[in-house]
């Protein structure tokens, strides 16, 4: 073997090396490639998880990414980079910074009555509801239940299906997607739109301007053509869209949990958000900051050690630095993602079945030490 042999093949081997090393995690601790491949196999084996998008971002950059296993348990259909995944809640990160051009263009103020911009039938027996604004919606103190179908009620004052409210808005925190399905309606008041043509607003004012090629809050044929199976209880679920409502179909744009995208194109709208790209300065610092604190029996608090809630993220201390977050449930499909603004690392994942919470659970673990 010569000396150029030789020097080519040590030159390859530090650049493998370096490949690695560059890995790190939401400290900034290093990982290589090959134990991230290995957790990653192990997790989906011993949970059963079909098929994973998954983005990790270093220094605002996407420097690991794998669409790996199958769309389909039964027809064995191989994810791929193309492949689409529900959202589930990270649509109201992304929904939120949609909210927020709003507020930048002036066509929304962030503490303005939202009745003001679109008085709301459905609540109009509770006068309590003219104090909820886009502030409330967006950190979750509107009072309004997660949604109106499933959430528990006074059976003495509410039918089944009538919305209420659980407590005077702007004095409590409670999650709730119907706050995020009021506060699109008024958007698409406000643009002479309705939930329906909404997403082509979203598409030219967010999607097109941080260059998302995949990310849509209404169904369309590229959704169609890619959208993988989603799996309950490691079963192929046969659903054919997500939705809150018995009304509701594809053609409503869903501001709580109806993004269909993947990890690569949302990486990009987190390494955005981390870099203030698209947003005021103003804007930036109230989706960060934290606008409500939450009780120590929060699920929110006991389950993830999310402290306090910013507007349309989740924030959690760290011993490195304030994690922001996001995880997301349409039962068959699961989703979660972590950001640390210092050192511009973070991670995403979408997965299509009921055990990606638990997967984001212990990649989060994995990716904090």
């Amino acid at each position: 073997m010569n000396r150029i042999t030789i020097s080519a093949i040590i030159l390859l081997t530090l650049f493998a090396f370096k490949t690695e090393a560059q890995l790190k995690t939401l400290s900034g601790a290093q990982i290589s490639t090959e134990k991230l491949d290995q957790f990653l196999a192990k997790q989906m084996d011993s949970l059963g998880i079909p098929g994973l998008s998954f983005a990790l971002i270093n220094n605002g950059k996407v420097v690991y990414h794998r669409a790996i296993g199958v769309s389909n348990m039964e027809t064995k259909e191989k994810v791929n980079d193309q492949s689409i995944f529900e959202a589930a809640s990270l649509s109201k990160t992304l929904f939120a910074y949609f909210v927020l051009k709003q507020v930048d263009q002036h066509k929304l103020d962030l503490d303005t009555p939202l009745y003001r911009y679109l008085p709301y039938p459905d609540i109009a027996k509770d006068e309590r509801y003219k104090l909820i604004t886009a502030r409330m919606v967006l950190a979750h103190t509107s009072g309004f239940p997660n949604w109106r179908h499933s959430d528990q009620r006074d059976v003495s004052l509410y039918k089944y299906g009538e919305l209420f409210l659980k407590f005077t808005p702007g004095t409590q925190f409670a999650y709730s997607g119907e706050g995020y399905y009021y506060l699109a309606q008024v958007i698409a008041r406000l643009n002479k739109l309705t939930i329906i043509t909404l997403d082509p607003l979203f598409q030219k004012e967010v999607s097109k301007p941080l260059k998302l090629k995949s990310a849509w809050f209404s169904g369309n044929k590229n959704i169609t053509q890619h959208k993988v199976k989603g799996h309950m209880n490691g079963k192929p679920f046969d659903k054919a869209w997500p939705t809150s409502f018995p009304e509701q179909d594809s053609t409503w744009f869903e501001a709580a949990g109806g993004l269909h995208t993947e990890a690569l194109n949302f990486s990009t709208f987190l390494i955005a958000l981390m870099d203030g790209k698209g947003l005021s300065k103003n804007m930036i610092n109230e989706m960060f900051k934290e606008q409500v604190q939450l009780d120590k029996n929060s699920p929110h608090f006991l389950y993830n050690g999310d402290t306090a809630w910013g507007l349309g993220i989740a924030i959690k201390p760290t011993k490195y630095g304030v994690i922001y977050e996001h995880g997301g449930n349409n039962g068959d499909f699961q989703s979660g993602f972590k950001i640390n603004k210092t050192n511009h690392n973070g991670y995403v994942l979408f997965s299509n079945c009921d055990q990606g919470r638990t997967l984001n659970t212990n990649i989060g673990n994995l990716l904090s030490q």
